[in-house]
């Protein structure tokens, strides 16, 4: 499947941001912990979630999707192993709390998901073990059983990962004790879903310096619970927005999940507007666009997924600007797609001066240099993985000429209907099946 994209237009009108494909997966396991029925809404038709759906079918679980409005119910787990699904995706792996909460035992498939580095689940297992759990990897899946059931447990994060701190709370929630859970991630996602779980019976305190202390409890009851809206698209659209010196009003943008990035829209010398309705973004008409020197961290820092698309903002930024990605080892393969339709970026394994990085000396491409303004040009590209897919589509549409992006089916994973939604405000963008 392929987009043909008809570039160099300023893009202009409201659109509404979808729930969020980081939140809505882990909220569908979520589901998982009880009998009872789960509602979502706000709720995105975007890959991730059907992949997580045909899990949660292969589980035992009755998913009903109409619109936006999602419910789940699995009143009894039917099938604790899972062996293969016909896509594959990261979220597999959050199963197995609930499972073995509720039977005891669990099995589920390898992970997959974008391919930007090892992603080691190592923190998982590790956390799932001091719960209780003993784990077995084979050659295709992981195993899992709790002989003497879930336990609660201190457990300290080596690094605050999103998965490894859902996971945990997920296990907890059901286990006998008291958990402590420390260095935890805090994004948003994670914060929805501590909101709902509380819904539906558990017991999660946030305390000092990145700590969860979690009560377990005999029994979860249904909840209903509204998705977030997606921060990643709306960091995507914004930079839409300014890249083709366009402006975008993005409806139900929250503010207090975009403050480290709406600050550099303003030291970029873009500009925004919250309101009630949303947040609007777009380029004045005097100045230019300044270079940035931008470094990736964990949340509340400058989120890693907002990288990519920032990139296509600063080829237009008058000088030179650097990318350093501290999260994941292998994030700039597009840098290659944006050279080929008129960039130029440089990626390099050095570090920025004075910079404490785990990754110095290793060997990665983690830091691009990044020179403006350029002037792109249509092209032809493949779609690598999903952040770099929207990069694609942002490059096509700020560029001149005629642009064909191949491999569409990966930004669609994240992206529910983003060429019908951009067709809204001006964008000349074709799917081909």
């Amino acid at each position: 499947m392929k987009f043909i994209v008809r570039g160099g237009k300023k893009l202009e009108g409201g659109i509404k941001l979808a729930g969020a494909k980081m939140s809505a997966p882990k909220l569908m396991i979520a589901s998982l912990l009880t009998g009872d029925t789960c509602t979502l809404d706000n709720f995105p038709n975007i890959g991730d979630t059907a992949i997580t759906a045909e899990l949660l079918r292969l589980i035992g679980s009755e998913v009903e999707v109409k619109g936006s409005v999602a419910r789940i119910t699995t009143p009894k787990i039917k099938n604790n192993r899972v062996f293969e699904l016909s896509r594959r995706n990261r979220i597999p792996i959050l199963a197995l709390g609930p499972l073995l909460a509720r039977t005891g035992e669990a099995e589920i498939p390898f992970l997959g998901g974008d391919k930007i580095g090892a992603r080691p689940v190592n923190l998982h297992v590790k956390a799932l073990e001091a719960l209780g759990a003993e784990i077995e990897i084979t050659d295709s899946s992981y195993r899992a059983k709790a002989p003497r059931g879930l336990h609660g447990a201190e457990i300290f994060l080596d690094f605050p990962s999103v998965g490894a701190t859902e996971n945990t709370i997920l296990a907890a929630v059901l286990a006998k004790g008291k958990t402590i859970l420390r260095n935890a991630a805090l994004e948003p996602e994670i914060m929805s879903l501590v909101k709902m779980l509380q819904k539906m019976g558990a017991i999660i305190e946030l305390g000092a310096n990145r700590d969860f202390y979690i009560e377990g409890v005999s029994k979860l009851r249904g909840a209903r619970h509204k998705v977030i809206a997606d921060r990643n698209e709306a960091v995507s659209l914004a930079c839409l927005a300014i890249a083709t010196n366009g402006r975008m009003m993005l409806l139900d943008a929250v503010q207090d999940h975009l403050i480290t990035f709406l600050n550099v829209v303003r030291r970029l010398g873009a500009e925004y507007e919250v309101s009630r309705e949303g947040i609007a973004f777009w380029r004045p008409t005097a100045g230019g666009l300044k270079p940035l020197e931008i470094e990736t961290a964990v949340h509340p820092g400058f989120m890693t997924d907002w990288q990519q698309p920032l990139a296509v903002v600063l080829t237009q930024a008058n000088g030179a600007s650097v990318i350093h990605e501290t999260i994941y080892e292998d994030r700039f393969g597009y840098a290659k797609d944006l050279n080929s339709m008129g960039a130029r970026i440089e990626v390099s394994t050095e570090c920025p001066p004075d910079s404490e990085c785990h990754y110095d000396g290793k060997g990665f491409n983690h830091t691009a240099k990044i020179f403006g303004p350029a002037k792109l040009r249509g092209g032809k590209t493949t779609v690598r993985d999903l952040r770099s897919g929207i990069v694609n589509l942002i490059a096509a549409l700020a560029a001149d000429g005629e642009s064909e992006i191949n491999g569409v089916e990966e930004i669609d994973r994240g992206y529910e209907k983003i060429d019908e939604r951009l067709k809204k405000i001006g964008a000349e963008i074709e799917r081909i099946e």
